[in-house]
């Protein structure tokens, strides 16, 4: 099976179109005012209405209000919900749609039972533990830290870049890699160059997985 990716953080329509021509499965759209990579409803609808069928739209929010979520996903195509705060299971399973929670790794966090107190998400995401920022800080952890089994889908985040991004894959074979600040010229500004080269080392892998 091949490795689904998920380009985060986009702010412009041209951005994400051209990641989906690269090969990208998935976009992010943060919903995250103190974020720098933050989009408006307007500004949302705008780079959704870029996108050609198929694409996965994921709305990441923080530790958002369900009267936000709902203000937010009546307005805005969102496939999944991705959240990325401290969001208790009855919280993310209240907000409407599919979602995945992303877990700030830790060398002591037990994924086994994050998995079974999120059971009805559709996957956890992965990534660094930062007390300054909720995600897209452009570092990573210690990917031995993630069980080699895993009830739900893993989807690997947390610094990843082309030159790394291989070598996560070898190591953890996730189900997906999520990408941010790995690919971007400025925050928010997505390098298009960075993203077909993080594309091509993941289809790579994949390619040699098969072979």
């Amino acid at each position: 099976m091949r490795t689904r990716v998920k380009i985060c953080g986009f702010t412009r329509p041209d951005d994400a179109l051209a990641a989906v021509r690269l090969g990208a499965d998935a976009i992010g759209l943060v919903f995250y005012p103190p974020s720098p990579r933050n989009v408006g409803v307007e500004q949302a609808r705008a780079i959704v209405a870029s996108l050609p069928p198929f694409v996965t739209v994921v709305g990441l929010f923080v530790d958002a209000s369900q009267e936000y979520l709902y203000e937010v996903t009546q307005q805005v195509r969102i496939d999944l919900l991705q959240f990325h705060g401290d969001e208790r299971p009855e919280a993310c399973a209240g907000g409407g749609r599919p979602y995945i929670k992303a877990i700030r790794m830790r060398h002591d966090t037990d994924l086994l039972r994050v998995a079974e107190d999120y059971s009805d998400a559709a996957g956890l995401l992965l990534d660094a533990d930062n007390k300054d920022a909720k995600g897209g800080t452009g570092t990573s952890f210690d990917w031995a830290w993630v069980p080699s089994v895993c009830p739900l889908p893993i989807i690997l985040a947390g610094g990843l870049r082309p030159d790394n991004v291989a070598a996560a894959l070898m190591q953890v074979n996730p189900y997906a890699v999520d990408v941010s600040s790995g690919v971007e010229a400025t925050k928010g500004v997505k390098d298009g160059d960075k993203m077909a080269e993080f594309l091509r080392e993941v289809q790579r892998f994949d390619h040699a997985k098969l072979n």
